[in-house]
This record gives structure tokens, C-alpha cells and sequence, in this order.
């Protein structure tokens, strides 16, 4: 229980820019609109996953801020990878909610969209990152008012010590049509800033 944890990197998408580091690594002023921003943003680094076109605004935000960190890593997409997940936000599905919603309302629409209905679960979006990375270790979900540093530091050091997964995924993935921001970072026994309440909520604030 004694362990030292570490945040080996981190990542912020909001107000149209994407940080590693505290680095801006992409940033696009000509659009104010989400949707385009984060289609943009995808193909600027070169990504190679058609299936990211599918998905809703929650997990297009949460895998692109996760591919960030984790194509850095050099993870083996070919065999089982020994990371957690914890993500937390305060609107959940809502903005799929709301669209399944109208879907089932809509006279001249017999049948409601799977392709809708599949992400009115806020955890979906942890799927698909697992799913790419071929992640199996343990995965939650949070629901907060705002961004709770204590919790996901207890929850992750938690995670660590009883071996349940070498490193952690973690942190704040939040979207509900219009607004929206990421702030994921990675925890393991590697790494040069402590992995303390004081210091996530200092890189949140970033």
C-alpha cells in the first residue's frame, strides 16, 4: 500500500485544442462547431480506425483523448494489455439519450437506430477503447457534479495495489451536444509527477 504512483502523461482536449504535456499538439480556430473539430482533429494524426466515424460525440472525444496517450505507448494491439480504465463525467449519455428519444418519438420512424441505441450507456465509450487496444483489466464509469480528483485517485491507487492492473487509464470525459472537454491521464509506478489530489487537480486547471 506504500507504492509510489506516478502520472506518466496526460491529455486535455477543449476549446478546440489538444494538449500532451501542457503541449498544444493540434489546434483548429476555423470552426466552432464540435463535430467538425474532432473529425479534423482525427485525421490530422493520422489515424486508421473507420469505425471512430460511427460512434457518438461522448466516445468520439474519449478515444481520440486516449488515442493520444496510449498510441505514445507502443501498445501491442495484438495481444491482451494489462490497463484499466476510470472515467468520469456529469452529463453521462444525456446527448444520445435525447437523440434515441426523438428517434422513438418520431411518427415517421418505425424503428428507433441500434446504431443510436448502443451508446446510451456512458461506459460504451470505454468499450471501444478496450476494444481497440484489446484492454480486459477492470473499467468504471463515474457520474459526478464536477471533476472529482479524490475519488479517482482512491479508486486508481486501489486498482494498483491489489494488482488489478499495471497502469490506469483515467479521468474526465464530458459532452452534452455543445460543450465539451477531456482530461485523461495515465497512472503507473513509471513516471516523473506524483500522483497526488494536489497534483491532478493542478493539471486539470492547466
Amino acid at each position: 500500500m506504500n507504492t509510489k504512483y506516478y502520472i506518466k502523461s496526460f491529455c486535455q482536449i477543449k476549446d478546440n485544442k489538444i494538449s500532451l504535456n501542457k503541449s498544444v499538439i493540434y489546434k483548429n480556430e476555423d470552426t466552432l462547431d464540435f463535430l467538425d473539430f474532432i473529425k479534423t482533429a482525427y485525421r490530422s494524426f493520422e489515424i486508421n480506425y473507420p469505425k471512430f466515424f460511427k460512434m457518438d460525440g461522448l466516445s468520439k472525444l474519449a478515444f481520440l483523448a486516449s488515442e493520444v496517450l496510449l498510441s505514445r505507448e507502443k501498445i501491442n494491439t495484438e495481444e491482451e494489455n494489462n490497463i484499466a480504465i476510470v472515467f468520469s463525467n456529469k452529463s453521462s449519455s444525456l446527448d444520445t439519450d435525447k437523440k434515441h428519444q426523438e428517434s422513438i418519438q418520431d411518427k415517421d420512424n418505425y424503428y428507433p437506430s441500434p446504431a443510436v441505441f448502443v451508446y446510451t450507456l456512458p461506459n460504451i465509450c470505454i468499450g471501444e477503447i478496450s476494444i481497440k487496444y484489446k484492454l480486459h483489466s477492470e473499467n468504471s464509469f463515474f457520474i459526478f457534479d464536477s471533476f472529482n480528483a479524490e475519488y479517482l485517485l482512491e479508486y486508481t491507487k486501489s486498482l494498483l495495489s491489489t494488482n488489478k492492473a499495471k497502469e490506469v487509464l483515467c479521468g474526465w470525459v464530458e459532452f452534452n451536444g455543445i460543450e465539451y472537454e477531456a482530461f485523461l491521464y495515465l497512472v503507473s509506478k513509471e513516471g516523473t509527477i506524483a500522483h497526488t489530489k494536489q497534483e491532478i487537480i493542478k493539471l486539470y486547471n492547466t
